[in-house]
């Protein structure tokens, strides 16, 4: 089972077949980035897994079944990656810059679901943000904006 699960992740997730008709490249990069927030603090709070799943059916207009089968093959893929780069590279390729602000904001929401936030959260959205080349200025504001949206 885990040969399909990587096998898909090579067929879906190469740069030539990332821009396809639905994008499942880079939804899957993103997915696989929201995860590394997730575990960062090696405590995976539900509300966290919920505001992931939230994140990812709303960022990319998915029903409830793709964003399940999203997050499982992402939760497979992000636990058995050696490097972001996988991951960041795609999206440095495609997403614009206004696309990659959406994504800091879509880290810090996940890295926030659980009412606090762990400094190695904090850590793993700050090198995210700097393999994306998102401003530091960027990185405030979305983090800010969350923060915002939460009160």
């Amino acid at each position: 089972m885990l040969a399909a699960i990587q096998e898909f992740f090579r067929a879906k997730i190469e740069p030539d077949t990332a821009v396809g008709s639905d994008g499942r490249g880079l939804q899957l990069a993103t997915a696989a980035l929201l995860f590394e927030v997730l575990r960062a603090d090696y405590d995976e709070h539900p509300d966290e897994r919920t505001m992931l799943e939230q994140a990812l059916r709303n960022a990319f207009a998915l029903s409830d079944s793709e964003t399940r089968e999203l997050a499982e093959l992402a939760d497979s893929e992000a636990a058995e990656a050696v490097s972001l780069y996988q991951f960041t590279g795609l999206i440095n390729q495609h997403f614009s810059a206004e696309e990659k602000v959406r994504l800091i904001e879509m880290l810090w929401q996940v890295a926030y679901a659980d009412g606090r936030l762990d400094r190695y959260e904090e850590a793993a959205v700050r090198k995210i943000t700097e393999l994306l080349h998102v401003p530091h200025r960027d990185f405030i504001r979305a983090k800010h904006k969350v923060l915002g949206d939460r009160q």
